[in-house]
């Protein structure tokens, strides 16, 4: 009986070959699953966290992670990334961001992986003032003064000419920052000339920031991600201007599904693009803005009937993902205008039947971003601009045109490491070099034979910088930034430099340089100092230094600069302006701190700041030192602002007292600028007040004001007149004697939002706006003109000219825009 209940087991475990190969297998098979089960779930893996602002595509630092069950976690970097090595095995991953809704992912770790979160901003928070959706008290904690943060969204707020959300006119709106002059985009920071702010859309410089005379700036309104302004102590990674940085980035086109937005409106129509091209490897966004007014000019004025104008502009975005580590992204942006004005112009004894002004811009930007650790960021770029304004001149009776273009080309190297030690310690340290080559101007007569060609040399330049910045928490209420830059600028040859008689300005002779032969150099440092001391929980006070050089300015002699205006890097005779700027302020919250309020006060000296002499002509001007005047100059003022960026009712208010005077230094008399005494730039503005308020009614309707008003620009008042050949001349003396009067303007725009389902895909809504409400009738300028006879003899009795003032509206602008998103 035993070997009979033993035999059958043995034949069991035995059997035939066949059925012993098959048992072997199966354990083999079940022995290998159990082990790479084992090892799947010992390995380490990488996994790595991407949070974003699901609205604006933004990356959001400081967001924190939690992730269980091994209770470990940490904070994104500056790129929005987290990545921490686990083993193989099953995790939920918390992450929360303040203003933010919390998201919950449970992830299942067999391999390394990249999960982009995007998170929503809370339904409180949605009121757009929010400032780049940090908390109201960040202003309190950081070192940098006189920084301000837009998004897209906070921009979208504010009533804007025509009905689009315009980056520029919206800067214009805060304190310290105003513009050139009515439906005008360039911009002065606390009294500074245009040509002394930097504007980079991407990390490229964009030498002329408007469309169609100054109504739109050219930044792509629907790839606009955020906008930064910095007013006092720049961040030592920016160079190259005295006053001020505006760094508008492009949004990072983070999908994984299609998207489609645009808008339609009077003037100018848009559309963009998002969609992966390669699933979480390759992503890209376009979008593009065309403007035609032709047929629309003429309805505003019988004098518009041969003015022409129309636009374009286009902003392409592709992000690369190779590695968990690793970004490569790049921008390109193209722009182009086309207008003409019904003037009559003389060039050389040619008449033109009008200006035709054609111009455009074409910027690259390649950017690498490496993640060595959560801590440390290599970001290494090559940038590229190429500006080219033209400006066409058809001769009366002749199918002949004149044409006279100029141009920039800019190419620049960046590569910057950050790196933070600890939660006290921060610092980041890099090298740029920039290389300017200008085309100053170039006139092609055409086959006309009444004048002759000319063509200005060519200007090459290098800047070779080297820049660091640590910030430092000394304690709990002290934190530290300081910053230092070193520029090293070159100008080469082929250059020819004249030298000029100190008392007649007369040529007296030329040195010429070959082509690479250096012509001058100047070396400057740039130190940047940041305190932040906190007095409480909400209240601090804050203190700054920054030194600044320009190396490229704009020359022009007239109120504003026109896209033709010519620019002019320094050379032996056009010494590089430099400021010294010096800040102070407290901030605090109040109501519980849903209110900020904010005091800053400012005073900057600066040094060779161009201006013109008396009765220059830049035109085709050889050389240009010849009717240059490099002044000394000083601005200071003080700025209070009121912010409320949550509730129903929200928005912002802001004053500012200001100064901005230059004087000139020169021993010629023909070459002084109101004999040597200090006058008002062209910028000054005493007294400036901005207001915007948001009505949130419910979540379909939206109201919105902003009220401006600012003390009128200078302008020169004609001392007296003599006469000519019965042609009375005015005579000026002094520069900015007088003020237009005071620019004041209401604005309100109206969105309406539809649809009760909020899954739908085609998301829409309108927006209705009045620019200048009560239709006030703003000076531009005051021109004279000779009177015939007793014309308005009431107003200038005898007075043999009459001055006039010249306004660009004189009406309330309606505009209606349809803006649509379909995801």
């Amino acid at each position: 009986m035993k070997n009979r209940d033993i035999e059958p087991q043995l034949n069991l475990r035995v059997g035939s070959n066949t059925e012993q190969m098959t048992l072997k297998n199966q354990s083999i098979v079940i022995i290998v699953l159990l082990f790479s089960a084992f090892i799947s779930y010992s390995q380490d893996f990488t996994l790595s966290l991407i949070v974003i602002n699901e609205e604006t595509n933004i990356p959001l630092e400081n967001a924190q992670i939690s992730i269980t069950p091994c209770n470990c976690g940490g904070i994104t970097n500056e790129a929005g990334r987290f990545s921490i090595d686990l083993p193989g095995g099953d995790y939920t991953a918390t992450v929360n961001y303040i203003g933010f809704t919390k998201e919950v992912l449970n992830v299942t770790l067999n391999q390394s992986k990249v999960i982009t979160v995007k998170l929503w901003p809370e339904e409180e928070q949605l009121s757009e003032v929010v400032v780049r959706a940090k908390r109201i008290l960040d202003n309190l904690e950081t070192p940098q003064m006189g920084a301000l943060e837009l998004n897209a969204q906070e921009l979208k707020k504010i009533p804007a000419a025509i009905g689009e959300f315009d980056v520029l006119r919206g800067m214009t709106l805060l304190a310290g920052v105003n513009n050139a002059g009515e439906l005008s985009n360039g911009l002065s920071v606390r009294g500074g000339s245009l040509d002394q702010n930097l504007l980079l859309y991407d990390y490229a410089p964009v030498f002329n920031p408007t469309h169609l005379f100054g109504l739109f700036s050219v930044f792509t309104p629907e790839s606009v991600s955020s906008v930064d302004l910095y007013r006092a102590n720049i961040p030592s990674r920016y160079g190259g201007r005295t006053t001020s940085v505006l760094d508008v980035k492009v949004k990072n086109p983070y999908t994984n599904k299609f998207k489609l937005s645009g808008g339609v409106g009077i003037i100018s129509s848009r559309l963009s693009i998002e969609t992966p091209l390669i699933k979480d490897k390759l992503m890209m966004s376009l979008g593009g803005r065309a403007g035609f007014t032709d047929f629309l000019l003429p309805i505003f004025s019988e004098r518009l009937k041969n003015t022409k104008a129309n636009f374009q502009d286009a902003t392409l975005k592709l992000l690369y993902l190779p590695t968990e580590n690793d970004q490569i992204s790049f921008t390109g942006f193209y722009t182009k205008d086309f207008y003409q004005l019904d003037l009559i112009t003389k060039i050389q004894n040619i008449n033109a039947e009008n200006n035709q002004f054609d111009f455009k811009t074409l910027n690259g930007t390649l950017n690498w971003t490496h993640s060595f650790s959560n801590d440390r960021i290599l970001r290494t770029l090559l940038v590229m601009s190429d500006y080219n304004p033209k400006t066409i001149f058809p001769e009366q009776q002749s199918d002949n045109e004149i044409e006279f273009d100029s141009g920039i080309k800019y190419v620049s190297f960046i590569s910057e490491l950050t790196n933070t030690i600890n939660e006290e310690i921060d610092y980041y340290g890099g090298v740029q070099i920039n290389k300017y080559t200008i085309q100053p101007g170039n006139l092609d007569p055409g086959n006309g034979n009444s004048i002759l060609p000319v063509d200005l040399a060519r200007e090459n330049s290098y800047v070779f910088s080297g820049y660091g910045n640590l910030n430092w928490l000394l304690g709990e209420r002290l934190k530290f930034s300081a910053g230092l830059r070193f520029n090293h600028f070159v100008f080469v040859g082929p250059y020819t430099q004249g030298s000029f008689d100190d008392i007649t300005g007369e040529l007296l002779g030329t040195t010429f340089f070959e082509k690479g032969a250096g012509v001058k150099t100047y070396n400057d440092l740039e130190p940047r100092v940041g305190l932040n001391y906190k007095l409480g929980e909400v209240t601090s006070i804050k203190a700054s230094f920054a030194r600044l050089n320009q190396y490229l300015q704009n020359v022009y002699n007239s109120t504003t600069p026109l896209p033709t205006s010519r620019w002019k890097t320094s050379d032996p005779n056009i010494v590089p302006q430099n400021s010294d700027a010096y800040g102070f302020g407290i901030y605090t919250g109040v109501a519980d701190n849903t209110i900020e309020l904010g005091l800053e006060g400012y005073y900057r000296t600066s040094d060779n700041n161009l201006t013109y002499k008396p009765g220059a002509d830049f035109f085709l001007q050889e050389y240009l030192e010849r009717d240059i005047v490099q002044a000394e100059g000083k601005a200071y003022g003080a700025e209070l602002s009121f912010r409320k960026p949550k509730g129903k009712v929200n928005g912002w208010f802001n004053y500012t007292w200001s100064r901005s005077l230059l004087r000139s230094q020169n021993e010629r008399l023909a070459d002084r600028i109101n004999n040597n005494e200090w006058f008002a730039s062209d910028f000054d503005r005493p007294h400036v007040f901005n207001g915007t308020i948001n009505f949130e009614g419910d979540p379909y309707n939206t109201w919105s004001f902003n009220f401006t008003a600012q003390t009128g620009r200078p302008y020169t008042v004609a001392n007296s007149v003599f006469k000519i050949e019965d042609l009375e001349v005015p005579i000026f003396l002094e520069r900015n004697n007088a003020r237009l009067r005071p620019y004041h303007r209401l604005d309100f725009s109206w969105k309406v939002s539809y649809g009760k389902n909020p899954n739908r895909k085609w998301k829409g809504d309108w927006i209705f706006t009045i620019y200048n409400v009560y239709g006030r009738r703003n000076p531009f300028n005051v021109y004279y003109t000779q009177r015939q006879g007793v014309e308005d003899g009431a107003i200038f009795l005898d007075s043999p000219l009459g001055s006039y003032e010249l306004s660009v509206l004189n009406s309330p602008l309606l505009a209606l825009t349809y803006n649509f998103v379909f995801d």
